[in-house]
């Protein structure tokens, strides 16, 4: 029997079975996601309805593609890749001097400032927690402060970019999602911000438990005109995230539109500052075709196979799964958290937005949840998801530029207590959704 449409007769719990299966086993070979998803995707395709699929595959893989908000995406990653590059993020973490001064664990507090600005600025993770981990890291273990708090500070730091806009993460979200990604924006705020309070609070607390653990600063109180030049570090990047934030919240640009306003004012931050050459230019411009070339492979990889899956009524089957489980709507939410929780410990987050998002939006909305509060709670996990092992890549990140003698093991251990305060920030807006102000 030719294998084109054998698969179809086959049960939709046996097949989603043998694609999940599927998926797992190509992963542990070490084949990318985006290649094993859209070979699983070409193999059901062709095996359940024959030749004639594949032009429904492309059509929604061009969908996805096509979008303009996804334009946004190149726009903020390259923010980054030039942050990375600049001295920008130097001058303001010595800039934030001016604001732990020498209260207890006022370097920890003030590294965690300096995450929510660069977040502010860029939205992505791995170039922040990089940068913390080379400029904050080093100064906090000089004084002396607990290896663990230390590294703690500089992951879940680094990992904010997740909640803090323009984080891409919801960026991603909203195009799965088909919401209103400046509605995401405005819901992720508040809550970005309670979780970056929290890892304050704990820093300061872990310094008043064990003044050893977080030492404040000695020597003289600095002079005014070595204050007025720490000043200077602080307001290009106050006027970057004031030009992007300010044009998104206002009204006056898109999403789109305001990382193009994004990327001029790093440009022209640069440019102002003398470190504006075609190298810096260069190399920024490799590391986002990179970037962003992984997240559209991905993001191609999950359309045609999510696309596959609806077809064969996959979906429809996934969904009357979820909604037996339970009577109340919150035990199917708590599920879907626990599900993001478990593939968030083993697969990209791009992958797992993609792949899921489509799946347990039509979900969320039947079960009468606003599907802009549940993808904050989406980026509070993908948040859990970057610190947890055995994947955790905010551990991978620092690991690359750690000193040699903190281990993987030693970093993952260090993570724990700021899991736990994520969870709890994920509970909190479970609990209260009108922190999203929804």
């Amino acid at each position: 029997m030719s294998f084109f449409g054998s698969l179809s007769g086959m049960p939709i719990a046996d097949a989603t079975l043998l694609m999940f299966g599927m998926l797992i086993a190509l992963l542990v070979t070490g084949i990318p996601l985006a290649f094993v998803t859209l070979l699983v995707a070409l193999f059901f395709a062709l095996g359940w309805f024959g030749p004639m699929a594949v032009p429904l595959i492309t059509s929604r893989v061009y969908s996805f593609v096509n979008s303009f908000v996804f334009v946004s995406v190149p726009m903020f990653v390259l923010m980054a890749a030039i942050l990375d590059r600049s001295g920008i993020a130097r001058d303001l973490f010595d800039a934030m001097r001016l604001v732990g001064g020498r209260l207890r664990g006022g370097v920890g507090i003030q590294t965690i400032i300096v995450a929510v600005i660069l977040a502010a600025m860029s939205g992505i993770i791995g170039g922040e927690i990089v940068l913390l981990g080379l400029i904050a890291l080093p100064q906090m273990l000089r004084l002396g402060y607990d290896r663990d708090l230390a590294i703690g500070v500089v992951c879940a730091g680094g990992a904010l970019g997740t909640m803090v806009p323009p984080s891409i993460v919801l960026i991603i979200y909203g195009l799965a999602a088909n919401v209103s990604i400046g509605d995401l924006f405005l819901s992720a705020f508040v809550p970005g911000l309670m979780l970056a309070g929290f890892y304050a609070t704990y820093v300061v607390i872990r310094g008043w438990w064990n003044p050893n653990a977080a030492p404040a600063l000695e020597g003289e109180d600095v002079p005014m005109a070595e204050k007025l030049r720490l000043l200077k570090g602080l307001v290009l990047p106050i006027l970057v995230v004031a030009a992007v934030m300010g044009s998104i919240y206002g009204g006056i640009a898109s999403v789109t539109e305001a990382s193009a306003v994004g990327v001029a004012g790093v440009l022209l931050s640069t440019l102002i500052r003398g470190e504006l050459t075609f190298d810096l230019v260069k190399d920024a411009s490799m590391r986002t075709l990179q970037t962003v070339g992984m997240i559209v492979w991905i993001g191609i990889g999950a359309s045609a196979i999510v696309g596959v899956f609806n077809l064969m009524g996959g979906i429809d089957f996934v969904s009357g799964l979820l909604t037996g489980i339970s009577d109340n709507r919150y035990v199917v939410l708590l599920t879907m958290m626990g599900i993001l929780f478990v593939l968030g410990m083993f697969l990209d987050w791009v992958g797992i937005a993609l792949l899921t998002i489509p799946i347990f939006i039509p979900i969320v909305r039947e079960l009468g949840f606003d599907p802009v509060w549940f993808g904050v709670l989406f980026a509070l996990n993908m948040q859990v998801s970057f610190l947890s092992p055995p994947f955790g890549p905010a551990a991978f990140y620092l690991k690359s530029v750690a000193p040699p003698d903190i281990g993987l093991g030693e970093i993952f251990k260090a993570l724990l207590p700021f899991i736990g305060l994520q969870i709890l920030a994920l509970a909190i807006v479970l609990i209260f959704p009108g922190i999203t102000g929804r």
